[in-house]
C-alpha cells in the first residue's frame, strides 16, 4: 500500500514538474508585445526592430495585412505629400513590384494605364504605386517578415476575460486562448476592435457622440446631410406595397427618425472588398451561398426596376483586371444595421456575424446574376463577373477579412474631434497626418414620410464632408489615460470622436501611426518610463530622422485648396454653391488653377449619369462673352460637351480638358452670346461619351456690348 502510495506521489511530481516546464515554454519575453495582424501591427515590429529592441507580433489572423491585404487596394489615400516613412517603403515596393512585365498576367501595364481612385494610381517621380493586388500586399507584408526576422504568432486570439495580467497600472502580459503567455515592457494594440484595449481596461466608445459632446457639427444622427449613397426615388419599404400591416422589407428598420447630432451607439456599416474578374481564364462564378434567400434583395430589386444602375460604380479598377469593389448607392455591398454588436461580441457572436454579412453579400451577387426579376441588362453584365481565381486561395477566393469600419475608440485625456480635423484647433505633438475627408458610410435604413404620409424608406449617417488642409494628429491621441494604463499605446482605434476617426481611418494612416506608436514604445523602453512620459522632442526628431511627415509646408499646402476668389474676377462668375449638381459629383483641391476653395470631377465614373448646371440671370442686354475654368490634366476628359442655353436657343461646344489653357491660364472661352437684361440663363455640361475625367469649376458672363432697351 505504501509502495502504491509513494509510486503515485512520484508520478504527480512528475506531472507537476512537466506542467511548469510546459508553462514556462509558452512565455515569450519580449521589449515589445504588438497584437494584432493588421497593416499597421506589421508596420510597428518593423520599425520596433529597426530601433534594436525586441519584439513579437501575436497575430489572431492567419494572413498578415487586414485590410491593405484583403481587398482594399484602391484606397483613399488622400495627399500623397503626407505618406512618409515605412507607409511610404510600401508603397514604394507596390511600385517596383508591377515595374516587371512578367507580373502583368491578365492585362497589359498600358491598358490599365494610370488609373487610380481619385488620383493617378503611379507617381514616377517618387516611385511609388498606390493601387495593387491583394495577394501583392500579402508579398510584400510577408517579405518585411523575412527581412526583419520578426517573430510572429498566427491565429492566436486574445483571452479577453483573464488574460491580460496587469500590476500597478502597467501591462505584465497577455495571454492567448492557447494558454500561450506573452511578457513585454510596452504593448501595442494594432487591432480594428481594440480587444487589448478594452480588455485592459481602457476607457472607449461605441457609436456616435453627439454634437454636444465634443462641440461638433457632424457627430450624432445624420439625416438632412445623409444625401449620398441615398434612395433618389421613393421606393415603398412594406412587402405589400402601401400596407404597413404587411411588415417591412428585409434591412428597413423601425426606428423613429430623431434630431440631428442626437447621440446613439450605432456604428457605420461592414462589407467586404471583394476582388473581382471578368477574364474568363481567372473567373470563379459567384457562388450561391449556403442559406440563400432572394426575399432579401426586394428592396434592391425595387431600386433597379426604377431605371437605377448604381451597382457597378465602384468596380474600382486595380491592375491585372481585377477590381477592389467597394459599396456603392443607396443598397450595395454594405450591410446596413447589421453590426451594432460586432465591437464588443464574444468571438463566437463575431464568427455568426461575419458569416451573415458573408453570406449577404454572396446573396447579393448571386441574386443579381440569378434572379429572373432583375433587368436583362444588369443580370447579362453581372454574369461577366466572378470571384479572381488566384486571389485568397486558402479561403476559396473570398477576402478573409471583414472590413472593420469603425468599433471601440478609445477616450483618453486627450480625445480628437472634428476641430482639430478642420484646423480649428491647433495640433500639438504631431506624429503623423491624414488628408481625407470626413467620411461615414451609412448606419441605419428607416422609413420616412412624405407631406401627404405616404411611407418611403431613406439611408441615414452618410457624410461626406472635404476641407482644405490636411491635418496633424498629436501622440496623445493615441495613448490612454496614465491612469488607466501606462505602458499600452492604441495607434488604430485611437482617441478620436465618431467624426474624425472618420477622416482619420484609411489604412495608410494607420500604418503611419503604428510606426510612430513603434518609435515611442522602443524611447520607453530604452528611458525605463511610461509611455506618455516619452518626450516629444526625442520622439519627433527620431520621426523625421525616419522620413515620417509631421507638417507641410506653406508651398505645398497653397498648391492643395487656395483659388482665384470669386468677387475679385469680374463680370457674372457662377462656382461652388451656386452650381446644381446632378449625381454624385466628387470634390477635389488637388490641381490648380481653379475659382474658389474647390472644383468638381466626375471620377471618371458613371458616365451619362452626372450633369452640372451654372444658372445665371443675364447682367444687361446684348452680347456677352462665356468663359469656364477648369484645372486641365493629362487624365481629363477629351471631349466634354458644354451647352449654352442663350436668347437664340441653345449651342453645344466640345472641350479638351486635356490642354492646358491659353490666355490667362484660368479661363477658356466658350464664344459669345446674346442675352436679354434680367432673363434666366443657364451653361450645363455631363459625362456622357467621355472618357477621362470630366471636371466642372466655374464660368464667367462678360459683357461685350449693350443693345438698347427697348421701351
Amino acid at each position: 500500500m505504501n509502495l502504491n502510495i509513494r509510486a503515485v506521489s512520484s508520478w504527480l511530481s512528475t506531472i507537476l514538474l512537466l506542467m511548469v516546464h510546459f508553462v514556462q515554454a509558452q512565455t515569450t519575453e519580449v521589449d515589445v508585445v504588438i497584437y494584432g495582424g493588421t497593416a499597421a501591427a506589421i508596420t510597428a515590429a518593423v520599425q520596433v526592430k529597426r530601433m534594436g529592441k525586441s519584439v513579437v507580433v501575436v497575430s489572431p489572423d492567419q494572413r498578415l495585412g487586414g485590410m491593405t491585404s484583403s481587398g482594399l487596394g484602391s484606397a483613399d489615400i488622400g495627399n500623397k505629400e503626407v505618406i512618409g516613412g515605412l507607409t511610404r517603403d510600401f508603397y514604394h515596393r507596390v511600385w517596383r513590384y508591377y515595374q516587371s512585365p512578367d507580373v502583368w498576367k491578365w492585362q497589359k501595364k498600358e491598358d490599365f494605364g494610370n488609373r487610380g481612385h481619385g488620383a493617378l494610381a503611379v507617381d514616377g517621380e517618387m516611385r511609388t504605386m498606390w493601387i495593387f493586388e491583394p495577394e501583392v500586399a500579402s508579398t510584400i507584408f510577408e517579405s518585411w517578415v523575412r527581412e526583419n526576422e520578426l517573430q510572429v504568432f498566427r491565429g492566436e486570439r486574445l483571452d479577453r476575460k483573464q488574460g491580460v495580467e496587469l500590476k500597478d497600472g502597467a501591462i505584465i502580459s497577455i495571454t492567448t486562448l492557447s494558454g500561450t503567455r506573452y511578457q513585454g515592457d510596452v504593448f501595442l494594440d494594432c487591432t480594428y476592435e481594440g480587444d487589448l484595449m478594452a480588455a485592459t481596461g481602457v476607457s472607449y466608445f461605441v457609436g456616435r457622440e453627439s454634437n454636444a459632446r465634443y462641440g461638433e457639427t457632424l457627430n450624432g444622427v445624420q439625416i438632412s446631410k445623409a444625401l449620398k449613397n441615398q434612395f433618389v426615388n421613393r421606393i415603398d419599404p412594406y412587402h405589400l406595397y402601401g400596407d404597413p400591416t404587411s411588415g417591412l422589407l428585409p434591412g428597413i428598420s423601425n426606428w423613429t427618425p430623431v434630431k440631428d447630432g442626437t447621440e446613439d451607439n450605432k456604428i457605420q456599416a461592414y462589407n467586404f472588398r471583394l476582388c473581382l474578374t471578368r477574364v474568363d481564364e481567372n473567373r470563379v462564378p459567384f457562388p450561391k451561398p449556403e442559406s440563400y434567400d432572394p426575399k432579401q434583395y426586394e428592396l434592391l430589386l425595387r431600386t433597379l426596376k426604377r431605371g437605377s444602375r448604381h451597382i457597378f460604380v465602384h468596380f474600382d479598377p486595380v491592375p491585372n483586371a481585377k477590381t477592389d469593389t467597394n459599396n456603392h448607392g443607396s443598397f450595395g455591398t454594405d450591410n446596413i444595421g447589421m453590426n451594432y454588436d460586432y465591437p464588443n461580441a464574444t468571438y463566437e457572436e463575431r464568427e455568426k456575424i461575419i458569416r451573415q454579412h458573408k453570406n449577404y453579400l454572396q446573396g447579393y451577387f448571386y441574386f443579381l446574376c440569378n434572379d429572373p426579376q432583375v433587368p436583362i441588362d444588369i443580370r447579362e453584365e453581372m454574369s461577366q463577373w466572378g470571384l479572381a481565381k488566384d486571389e485568397f486561395l486558402e479561403t476559396g477566393h473570398w477576402p478573409p477579412q471583414l472590413y472593420i469600419r469603425e468599433a471601440r475608440r478609445m477616450v483618453s485625456d486627450f480625445v480628437m474631434t472634428e476641430a482639430d480635423v478642420v484646423g480649428d484647433r491647433d495640433t500639438l505633438k504631431a506624429i503623423g497626418m491624414g488628408s481625407n475627408k470626413i467620411a461615414s458610410h451609412n448606419v441605419q435604413r428607416y422609413v420616412a414620410k412624405d407631406e401627404k404620409g405616404k411611407a418611403y424608406v431613406l439611408n441615414e449617417g452618410d457624410i461626406q464632408v472635404s476641407f482644405d488642409q490636411p491635418f496633424a494628429i498629436s501622440y496623445d491621441a493615441i495613448v490612454p489615460s496614465i491612469k488607466q494604463c501606462s505602458n499600452l499605446i492604441v495607434p488604430v482605434c485611437l482617441s478620436a470622436s465618431h467624426v474624425a476617426f472618420g477622416a482619420v481611418r484609411m489604412e495608410a494612416v494607420f500604418m503611419i501611426l503604428a510606426q510612430s506608436a513603434a518609435t515611442a514604445a522602443s524611447l520607453a523602453v530604452d528611458r525605463e518610463i511610461a509611455v506618455q512620459q516619452v518626450d516629444y522632442q526625442d520622439l519627433r526628431e527620431k520621426l523625421l530622422l525616419d522620413g515620417q511627415v509631421l507638417e507641410l509646408s506653406r508651398e505645398v499646402r497653397l498648391s492643395k485648396a487656395v483659388g482665384y476668389p470669386r468677387d475679385r474676377l469680374g463680370g457674372v462668375v457662377v462656382d461652388g454653391e451656386q452650381i446644381e449638381f446632378f449625381g454624385e459629383w466628387t470634390e477635389s483641391s488637388s490641381l490648380r488653377p481653379f475659382v474658389g476653395t474647390s472644383y468638381h470631377h466626375d471620377g471618371n465614373r458613371e458616365k451619362g449619369l452626372l450633369v452640372a448646371k451654372f444658372p445665371f440671370v443675364a447682367p444687361s442686354n446684348g452680347l456677352h462673352e462665356i468663359k469656364v475654368s477648369f484645372p486641365s490634366f493629362a487624365n481629363r476628359a477629351g471631349s466634354v460637351i458644354y451647352q449654352v442655353a442663350h436668347q437664340d436657343g441653345i449651342l453645344k461646344v466640345q472641350v479638351d480638358q486635356r490642354k492646358p489653357k491659353s490666355n490667362s491660364q484660368l479661363w477658356l472661352s466658350l464664344g459669345s452670346f446674346n442675352f436679354k437684361k434680367g432673363e434666366q440663363y443657364y451653361v450645363n455640361l455631363s459625362n456622357e461619351k467621355t472618357e477621362g475625367y470630366v471636371v466642372v469649376d466655374a464660368i464667367q458672363v462678360i459683357a461685350l456690348s449693350t443693345e438698347k432697351e427697348k421701351e
